[in-house]
């Protein structure tokens, strides 16, 4: 059965401070956040993932009922935790030019392959939509745009066997400037098409040089999936399977789990906590996230190192920095961060391996 989906995020604001270190003996490297924005309405393929599955995501029915959902997560769980950091940066407005064929929905293979396996033809999840429709743009990190770039897949293409390629898109609308803070609702028409198509959207932050790139996968017209099953089957099976395997297999895949441990060092209205994340099973862990939420909403980040700090609603959470990303089984690494607000001990941490 599908998974019935939330409601979308009105509002994920991810919050960077910088804090100067007192005195010559101290200095904290702060790390950006990863987070900025994406399409929301109709939700890009890395948000539509987290948004149906980011609380249930090892629920084993994703392969039947939502299977480019599947590979996604299993490819790595950080495209969609991190679904508003796909971004490319001096791209000096030459995205036709330089994001070649076949990669338009990772942005070009962008953030070290993070988003690959959004490039993938199959059967993604589509949101019905009339030929006329308003786009919504979350701009998380307020950067504001130049401009937005919308593109829709002309009739014919086929999203479920063909990976996106510039020629398969037309360009239908480009905006003006949106100012920080301001909201993006973008009228798009799109006459002439049904089935599955792509709306793709190029925008280019105002803040710098930084472009961001998302696929929508849509349905215009009669004729598109159900999102859920209407009837639950009505009998069970009446036949056990006769005869059990008669041999197991020679090899078991190598158990691939994290886990995280902290140290609180706390003053009364803050603290400093150190993080370490173990490797504890036998595969190597090419990449981890770490989630959690404070006890209080009276505490908060106030600067982290050796980690990317990001967050979602109440969720706090963690992300590797290229140098700790990769942990060899036995081994750990450590990231640390201060918090505004009173704790007394470390949160219970979620540990994400891929």
């Amino acid at each position: 059965m599908f998974k019935s989906s939330r409601r979308r995020l009105k509002q994920v604001i991810v919050v960077v401070a910088a804090l100067a270190a007192a005195g010559a003996s101290a200095f904290f490297f702060i790390q950006p956040a990863a987070g900025h924005g994406t399409a929301t309405s109709p939700p890009s393929r890395q948000y539509s993932c987290w948004e149906r599955w980011g609380d249930d995501h090892l629920n084993p029915d994703m392969g039947d009922t939502d299977p480019m959902c599947q590979q996604a997560w299993q490819a790595n769980p950080n495209t969609m935790w991190n679904w508003n950091g796909l971004l490319r940066e001096g791209m000096q407005g030459q995205h036709e030019s330089r994001i070649p064929d076949n990669q338009l929905c990772s942005g070009g293979q962008a953030e070290g392959g993070r988003y690959n396996s959004l490039d993938a033809a199959g059967p993604w999840h589509t949101t019905p939509l009339e030929n006329n429709f308003n786009l919504h743009y979350e701009d998380t990190a307020v950067h504001g745009g130049d401009y937005y770039w919308v593109y829709v897949t002309k009739q014919g293409y086929n999203a479920e066997t063909d990976a996106l390629d510039w020629a398969d898109l037309e360009r239908v609308v480009s905006t003006g400037v949106y100012q920080p803070g301001e909201a993006v609702d973008i009228p798009v028409s799109a006459p002439g098409r049904t089935g599955h198509h792509i709306v793709y959207v190029v925008w280019q932050a105002s803040h710098i040089d930084q472009a961001f790139y998302s696929c929508s996968d849509v349905w215009f017209g009669d004729g598109g999936p159900s999102e859920e099953p209407t009837e639950e089957p009505t009998e069970e099976p009446t036949e056990e399977p006769t005869e059990e395997p008669t041999e197991e297999p020679t090899e078991q895949p190598g158990d691939l789990s994290c886990a995280a441990t902290a140290s609180v060092n706390s003053w009364g209205s803050g603290a400093t906590v150190t993080v370490t994340v173990a490797n504890t099973g036998t595969r190597t862990v090419n990449s981890w996230m770490l989630h959690w939420a404070w006890a209080s909403a009276d505490v908060s980040v106030s600067n982290m190192w050796n980690a990317e700090h990001s967050t979602m609603g109440e969720m706090e959470m963690a992300a590797p920095v290229g140098y700790n990303q990769a942990i060899q089984p036995g081994d750990s690494v450590s990231f640390g961060f201060n918090v505004s607000g009173e704790i007394s001990e470390a949160p219970e941490f979620d540990c994400l391996a891929s």
